[in-house]
């Protein structure tokens, strides 16, 4: 009888808990699809080639493309060789943004790519494994007649990887390499309204610089940032789901202190999957809109880092813990092995994103990627983290295989058992898989959504609605996760509840001071491992 009503009330609550959730999911996913715009813009833009003939080029001199103090300018190298003016002479200026607009701490971040336009020539082609060296400065103002102000500046070196697909004869002279996009700059905040770039091509033939590159007729770049009212949708986002997840934190873990028992290692898992999502949360964001805080990409991909590895500890931890065997396992040494993976794996990235966005917080001109030893240890870092993952998955499904399997072992001697031992094991049965259930759909969500953001144009019109897609993915499935960690607190918190002792002595077996969870998992008030004294118990058997 007790089991019986137990279990309508598990049944009731998990239905109405699945459908508040389903609820926030489906708001979720309509806060970006509705009222977000798209997540970033792509701004084109094209080089204005000014002349510079100051001896020395003094680099306080910032040439201006466009504007009131604009530089003296070149319509193309043609006018160049006619005048006599030489390659060092020449600064591809650039100003971001366009005219009459201006950037804002909204757009976040600023990342740049370049594309070169090379056209053939028969006495000056481009050599194989050409690489062409940039001589870059980057400044900025808040004002338009105020003094630029220098952020950084750089000598770069990039490869250059161009086919030409016509043959290489008189004929085809004038024709354009058709050549890969490079890594320019990469910039983690926004702070000032205005923005210079002056790139110089030096050419030293005795070094070898910038020889054998082809004939170089303009340089573009695309700059891409994120869009301010995406910004402020994912920021209020942040600012409503940190005290929710803070709060249902705050409660699951009062709820295991006021256990007599020590919290037991899938508790404390759970609970640090929480502190890890709260760390995701907290909108310390709303700092860069005042502050320059350049580090906060850095930043970002530390904290969903920790998340990500939390999360896959969290899986491994939560199989072994329903494998239902004699083994004690209720301390993280046990799970070594399968956790080894997911550190060195996290290292390992860590040193990589250490190695690109690190240095960028100093010269945001770096790639890591720019160099053969840069691009080899780059290579080396992320196949070590995609052979810990292959580990770690292997792990996992043995892990799973081996649950399903005792599963199936345990179900058929389910009715010998007594009434305290078979809502043991019905609770560890219908908890793991109700989990596997909730966690096979975020993660087919999150691949349905990430491939349909890929394929489609970035928006679905409807008549008059306009869905972003793109947008829908990144607050849809943020929230995905944050529903999830608070699924897990609630559902999985200890039960406090005494369902009196003649129906504990008489229905179930068991000490009147014994306590039931949601998920009919037994846990003993005088000692911190009765459900696994349980289980070991009855595998002995």
């Amino acid at each position: 009888m007790a089991g019986a009503i137990i279990e309508n009330m598990s049944t009731k609550k998990l239905c109405i808990v699945g459908g508040i959730l389903l609820v926030f999911q489906v708001i979720a996913f309509l806060v970006g699809g509705l009222i977000a715009p798209s997540p970033t813009t792509a701004v084109p833009y094209m080089s204005v080639k000014c002349i510079d003939v100051r001896k020395n080029h003094h680099k306080t001199k910032w040439l201006m493309p466009w504007g009131p103090n604009h530089c003296e300018k070149l319509k193309d190298f043609d006018e160049a060789v006619s005048r006599q003016i030489e390659a060092n002479d020449i600064v591809f200026a650039v100003h971001i943004p366009l005219p009459s607009k201006e950037m804002s701490p909204w757009f976040q971040f600023m990342l740049f790519i370049m594309q070169l336009d090379i056209a053939f020539k028969m006495d000056n082609d481009l050599k194989e494994n050409a690489e062409i060296t940039l001589d870059v400065s980057l400044a900025y103002r808040d004002d338009m007649f105020d003094d630029w102000k220098e952020i950084a500046h750089a000598i770069e070196i990039r490869k250059l990887k161009c086919t030409f697909g016509s043959p290489k004869t008189l004929e085809s002279e004038g024709r354009h390499y058709d050549c890969d996009f490079l890594p320019f700059m990469e910039i983690g905040s926004v702070a000032h309204k205005y923005y210079l770039l002056n790139i110089r091509l030096p050419v030293n033939e005795r070094k070898g610089i910038n020889v054998g590159i082809g004939e170089i007729k303009d340089i573009r770049l695309v700059g891409i940032h994120q869009n301010g009212g995406f910004t402020k949708v994912w920021f209020a986002m942040k600012t409503f789901l940190t005290p929710s997840i803070l709060i249902i934190m705050v409660w699951y873990w009062r709820r295991i202190t006021l256990m007599t028992r020590a919290p037991v290692l899938l508790e404390k898992v759970i609970f640090a999957l929480g502190i890890s999502m709260t760390f995701i949360n907290i909108p310390v964001e709303w700092f860069s809109i005042g502050f320059d805080w350049t580090w906060m990409l850095l930043f970002g991909d530390i904290r969903q880092g920790i998340f990500y590895a939390m999360l896959l500890s969290f899986w491994i931890i939560f199989c072994g813990e329903h494998m239902m065997d004699q083994n004690e396992r209720n301390r993280l040494s046990g799970y070594w092995k399968q956790v080894g993976p997911i550190a060195v794996g996290s290292f390992c990235l860590f040193i990589f994103d250490m190695c690109e966005r690190g240095v960028q917080l100093k010269n945001p001109f770096y790639s890591i990627w720019t160099t053969e030893v840069g691009t080899e240890l780059a290579m080396a870092f992320i196949i070590v983290a995609g052979i810990c993952l292959c580990l770690y998955f292997l792990f996992l499904c043995f892990m799973v295989f081996q649950v399903f399997r005792n599963i199936s072992g345990k179900q058929s001697s389910l009715p010998a058992m007594s009434k305290a031992r078979r809502l043991h094991y019905e609770g560890l049965i219908f908890r793991f898989k109700f989990l596997m259930l909730i966690t096979l759909a975020c993660a087919a969500m999150t691949v349905i959504f990430f491939i349909v953001s890929q394929v489609t144009e970035g928006h679905w019109k409807w008549g008059d609605i306009t869905i972003q897609v793109n947008s829908a993915f990144f607050t849809g499935i943020y929230g995905m996760w944050n529903l999830y960690v608070f699924a897990l607190m609630f559902l999985y918190a200890p039960s406090h509840k005494n369902y009196g002792e003649d129906q504990s002595n008489g229905d179930l077996g068991v000490n009147s001071g014994e306590e039931l969870q949601l998920t009919t998992t037994i846990t003993h008030v005088d000692g911190p491992t009765e459900v696994y004294k349980l289980a070991r118990k009855e595998a002995q058997e």
